[in-house]
């Protein structure tokens, strides 16, 4: 991650997380430690309560002092469409979970596949020649893009409805990795490292699958925690990851997108550890 220069102090400005609903969102906290030790004094951090389809209005009338925003569901899709500027990534992913104000207008970014890229490398993931993504999401998408930059050359994609899979195949044959799509049900999901990005409801599906000994799965959920998921693998001697860190990940490429400064990565993982119970 490299931010962009910046000179002498920058004024005040105001940063959001966007979506619906947004009360769980541990990314005011994130983002309001990291201005803090930045001694950005005069920025702010909120959540707003906002729908896709309040997007182009919200963007349309907001003042100078607007900086980024952090966008998740079920705005990732809408923000692509409002940008005047779409990076590489995300016009790849059609999702963004970031929006950068610049001289521009609004650049929309991706720092998902960051977020998720560099948790599995926390977890102990240095390079990975077969993969799954459990789920067909814009967060799946983002997982199979951060697979093929560990070095993915194989990724299952597994569904409830195969015929769901399309966009996350479609981003995996341009990047040039073989796919195979599997239904959940019944699936044995044999890769070495795998992604879950399955919400909250479908949880006893993917835990109920035939987990084993050194597997590595990410569940990018993080609330409640542990997860059904993270519980059976870790019965099955299996390595779990948990989504705080892709959320923590994620949120410092975000910082510096947004601010120009470098991300104060241990002011804000001092502040994530003392909001959240040890996991």
């Amino acid at each position: 991650m490299v931010a962009e220069p910046v000179a002498g102090p920058p004024a005040p400005g105001r940063a959001a997380v966007l979506g619906r609903p947004v009360g769980h969102s541990l990314s005011p906290l994130l983002h309001r430690a990291a201005y803090a030790a930045l001694g950005l004094t005069g920025w702010t951090y909120d959540a707003l309560d906002v729908g896709a389809e309040d997007l182009p209005d919200l963007l349309a009338g907001l003042g100078e002092e607007w900086r980024g925003f952090s966008v998740t569901m079920p705005c990732k899709q809408a923000a692509v469409a409002v940008a005047d500027v779409v990076q590489p990534l995300p016009r790849l992913l059609g999702a963004a979970n970031t929006l950068v104000r610049t001289d521009a207008g609004w650049r929309a970014e991706n720092t998902d596949v960051t977020g998720v890229g560099t948790a599995l490398q926390v977890g102990g993931v240095a390079d990975v020649e077969h993969a799954a993504v459990l789920g067909a999401g814009g967060t799946a998408a983002a997982a199979a893009v951060a697979l093929a930059s560990l070095g993915a050359r194989h990724v299952d994609v597994v569904v409830r409805e195969p015929a769901r899979a399309g966009d996350v195949v479609r981003v995996l044959e341009t990047l040039g990795v073989d796919v195979g799509v599997r239904r959940l049900d019944g699936a044995a999901v044999d890769a070495p490292v795998v992604v879950s990005t399955v919400p909250v409801d479908g949880q006893p599906a993917v835990a109920a699958l035939p987990w084993r000994a050194g597997q590595t799965v990410l569940d990018v959920l993080y609330a409640p925690w542990p997860t059904p998921l993270a519980e059976r693998v870790t019965a099955a001697g299996g390595t779990v990851v948990g989504g705080l860190e892709v959320l923590f990940w994620q949120a410092t490429e975000q910082v510096e997108l947004m601010t120009g400064r470098p991300a104060p990565i241990a002011a804000m993982r001092r502040a994530l550890d003392a909001a959240v119970p040890a996991r």
